[in-house]
């Protein structure tokens, strides 16, 4: 749960707008390189740049890309030098109405993603003890019930594409009956929020369509309460708008899903491709939580997370940065920063075993809040322990280079994972 999904170009983008300020041998954030060999592009960049990095985002507007995990640490820890306040950067007056990275970059709202200092504060009192209130047993018997539904919808058929069928559908489905949904209305906010991340034509109409539920969503639980996200933050006894509500749940549930349902498959993949890998827990040397950590650290669904602005004209990492220059954090680089990496085993996975000083929750003030992460990761575990329980001879059913990821450099994750599998009775043949 990090942060709201971006909508990006899948081409390159044209030039830069006439007179806008571009950093000399500024590296475009976009490409197949991100999409194939993220790694490979980082190296280049620290050999080129050092730790942080003069990028170009579509458009060609100027940032920075932080890559160096202590550089990354410093910029999360000091809000007061770089704040989370999207008002300082001073691109503004060049950006269109109509730029694609506008829903990831946001505009100061009153929401607890989108709010810099005290404002944000005040939110995080708010949201977090409603995602702390959610009991962690209840949230895994919600996933082992939604898991085994959408293991029903294929189970019978020997074939399946995991993240269709399954990686995306469960975190939404999951998270709606969190914040107070009844299921029927879960499935449509799954598509909604899948045309939010596709990015496509459809984006600008969902984003209106997911503000509606959770507006009428709030409404039905100030009339009627119940135990849920949604009925506890509106039970918190300081005063919010319907309108911050609305946003904060839209964070809530955004933040939740893609990067939680990356996180899935993308531990998938590990588990199907990497024979080293697969071969160690068939043998019990390693277990689902070890692939799930291995992947945070190796190859987490956030890859870039915008963003930091400064708040003044500074040096980091050896760079000269403006006031109001937007710092974007590169967690998946930053990870794999050889400065503070011990090493890694012959086989090419991390030494970092259950290792958590990763950052692909951020790191700071505005990281992902601790019940959120926790709410992911039981979200992830239980769904991977479903379906290699329901399913447990799955295979890749393609080569493993035909697999493709989605297009971004911010998000890592899979556009597919087809599989195969001997046909299954459904759950409901068992009683």
């Amino acid at each position: 749960m990090t942060h709201p999904s971006p909508a990006e170009p899948a081409v390159a983008p044209p030039p830069p707008p006439p007179g806008c300020p571009a950093h000399s041998g500024a590296v475009p954030l976009w490409g197949p390189g991100f999409q194939t060999e993220p790694q490979v592009v980082y190296r280049a960049m620290r050999r080129d740049h050092g730790p942080v990095v003069p990028v170009e985002l579509p458009g060609g507007f100027p940032a920075w890309l932080v890559v160096g995990y202590r550089e990354l640490h410093r910029v999360t820890s000091d809000g007061e030098l770089f704040p989370r306040d999207v008002g300082l950067w001073n691109q503004w007056p060049h950006i269109p109405e109509d730029w694609p990275l506008l829903p990831m970059v946001g505009r100061p709202l009153p929401s607890i993603y989108f709010s810099a200092g005290e404002e944000h504060r005040r939110h995080v009192r708010m949201v977090g003890p409603a995602l702390e209130g959610a009991d962690p047993f209840r949230i895994r018997s919600h996933c082992e019930e939604l898991a085994d539904r959408l293991v029903d919808d294929v189970c019978s058929r020997g074939t399946a594409d995991l993240v269709a069928d399954f990686c995306e559908p469960l975190p939404v489905l999951v998270l709606a009956r969190l914040v107070g949904f009844p299921d029927d209305e879960g499935i449509g906010i799954a598509q909604v929020l899948k045309d939010l991340a596709d990015g496509g034509p459809e984006a600008q109409s969902a984003h209106l369509r997911f503000g509606e539920y959770m507006a009428r969503l709030v409404a039905a639980k100030r009339a009627e309460p119940g135990d849920d996200v949604t009925s506890r933050m509106l039970a918190f006894p300081e005063k919010f708008t319907d309108e911050e509500y609305t946003l904060d749940l839209m964070a809530v549930t955004a933040a939740g899903h893609l990067p939680t349902a990356d996180w899935i498959s993308n531990s998938l993949r590990l588990m199907l491709t990497e024979d080293e890998f697969a071969d160690s827990m068939v043998h019990g040397r390693r277990s689902i939580g070890e692939a799930m950590n291995e992947v945070l650290w190796e190859d987490t669904p956030t890859q870039i997370l915008a963003g930091r602005w400064a708040a003044r004209e500074t040096q980091l990492g050896g760079q000269r940065i403006g006031r109001g220059d937007m710092l974007l954090l590169g967690l998946g680089a930053a990870n794999t920063d050889p400065l503070i990496r011990s090493g890694l085993s012959a086989g090419g996975f991390s030494a970092q075993g259950g290792n958590g000083a990763h950052l692909a929750f951020s790191h700071g003030e505005y990281r992902c809040p601790f019940p959120a992460q926790e709410i992911a990761e039981i979200i992830a575990r239980t769904g991977i322990e479903v379906l290699l329980d329901r399913l447990p001879d799955l295979r890749l059913d393609v080569p493993v280079e035909e697999l493709v990821r989605r297009p971004s450099a911010f998000l890592r994750g899979n556009t597919s994972l087809p599989v195969r599998f001997t046909p299954v009775r459904t759950t409901g043949d068992f009683s």
